[in-house]
């Protein structure tokens, strides 16, 4: 039994989890509903991986906080915003491209509005307000990001203030904070580990239920729509970012081959959050420094959506195939401005896709109850929207780190010796 697991734990994590989604396929074709008892395993495993989350975000960008300053901060936040916005407004207009060649709800009828409700959407300055926690408990309990990236940004500055004082029981203090950091993150990583060996149990579960209560009637069906949306996200991944990465001078082949693992853990999950653990792990494979990673990645998370933007741009266009409305260039126009904005200020909110989707549909002036319509399909399509999210805020952190390599306080980081390498 040792020597299995011994065996078990030298296979790579992409080999593991390939054949967790394969096997996953396999049950859910062949078993259809039933193998829904299968449920349960892939739940643990997005909940293992979201109970990990919170911490890793708090404790690495405390400990990063403390690495850098308020200077260079302010210098990665200046350059990964405006990043966020141009990638977002590219894909919302690939969607909207890709759509108009496709044509995905030519044949498509308008369904019944039964049962459907669309979340409130908040305001922009509920969502700026709700970023300062008004209890940290209840932020840290309900994984409101953005709240904890706030908290963590704040106590890693009060920290380096201590360690700074002229004091030296207060710099003491200080440091004492800041070494239960770093042995907190520590402890987060190698429990993200032992996490990650349960993965293909995990991927099994997840894939073995989605393919089993779905089936292929629904996907045939809407079947260019799903065209439209894999082949908006395909041209993202493959000709945008990788021009993005090249402008940069960032290796495309060696950046997609060391992020590999946080994509395919994407598609799967379905959740750029429960990913996150992984995507933090691959960006140091990737030769991103953990100063850069721990603050632009978390963020990422939660804001930058451009898969979501994709979604937009193909619903708007499948939802006015339905009704024959013809957008004019000033509507296009708006719904990429729309849309950018609807992707990058409802992230992180309950019901997100279906909000920015109504924000966008409004302003189109098309009906949202087409957004029902989608609903059969939104596991196959989230699946590449979710990986082109977080490939989006892996290239966004290559670049800035990219960037920042020519100021004098940039720290190279440290690669971590692969596991068969250091057993010898």
């Amino acid at each position: 039994m040792i020597r299995l697991w011994n065996w078990y734990k030298q296979k790579s994590f992409i080999l593991k989890i390939t054949s967790g989604f394969i096997l996953g396929v396999i049950v859910g074709l062949l078993f259809g509903p039933a193998a829904g008892v299968l449920a349960p395993f892939g739940t643990l495993f997005l909940n293992l991986l979201k109970m990990i989350v919170v911490p890793l975000i708090l404790l690495t960008l405390i400990v990063s906080v403390n690495n850098s300053n308020p200077k260079e901060l302010g210098r990665i936040g200046g350059k990964i915003f405006p990043y966020y916005l141009l990638t977002t407004a590219i894909a919302v207009l690939l969607g909207i491209w890709i759509a108009k060649l496709i044509k995905p709800g030519i044949g498509l009828s308008m369904p019944s509005t039964d049962n459907f409700e669309v979340p409130d959407a908040p305001s922009t300055i509920e969502v700026l307000m709700n970023i300062v926690p008004t209890n940290i408990f209840q932020s840290l309990a309900n994984g409101d990001i953005l709240s904890i990236v706030f908290l963590a940004l704040i106590v890693g500055f009060s920290i380096s203030l201590m360690r700074h004082s002229k004091e030296q029981g207060m710099r003491e203090k200080g440091d004492l904070l800041l070494n239960l950091s770093e042995a907190g993150s520590e402890v987060t990583f190698r429990i993200l580990n032992g996490v990650l060996q349960y993965a293909p149990i995990g991927v099994l579960g997840i894939t073995a239920n989605s393919i089993g209560n779905q089936g292929f009637d629904t996907l045939q069906s809407l079947g260019k729509y799903v065209l439209a949306s894999y082949a908006g996200v395909a041209v993202q991944m493959f000709i945008v970012f990788p021009l993005i990465l090249l402008i940069f001078k960032v290796p495309v082949l060696r950046f997609f081959k060391n992020v590999r693992e946080a994509l395919f853990t994407a598609f799967v999950t379905c959740s750029s959050l429960g990913t996150l653990p992984v995507t933090l792990r691959t960006a140091k494979k990737a030769g991103i420094s953990d100063r850069v990673a721990n603050f632009t990645l978390p963020v990422g998370a939660t804001v930058n959506m451009n898969g979501s933007a994709i979604h937009f741009g193909v619903g708007v266009i499948f939802a006015a195939d339905i009704v024959g409305y013809d957008l004019t260039i000033g509507t296009i126009i708006a719904i990429i401005l729309t849309g950018t904005l609807a992707a990058v200020g409802t992230a992180g909110v309950p019901g997100a896709g279906l909000i920015g989707m109504s924000i966008v549909f409004t302003q189109a002036g098309l009906p949202i109850e087409i957004v029902g319509l989608t609903a059969g399909v939104n596991v196959i399509t989230d699946m590449v929207f979710t990986t082109c999210n977080v490939t989006g805020d892996i290239v966004g952190a290559a670049v800035v780190d990219q960037s920042e390599k020519k100021h004098q306080d940039y720290q190279a980081p440290v690669t971590e010796i692969p596991a068969k390498t250091a057993a010898k």
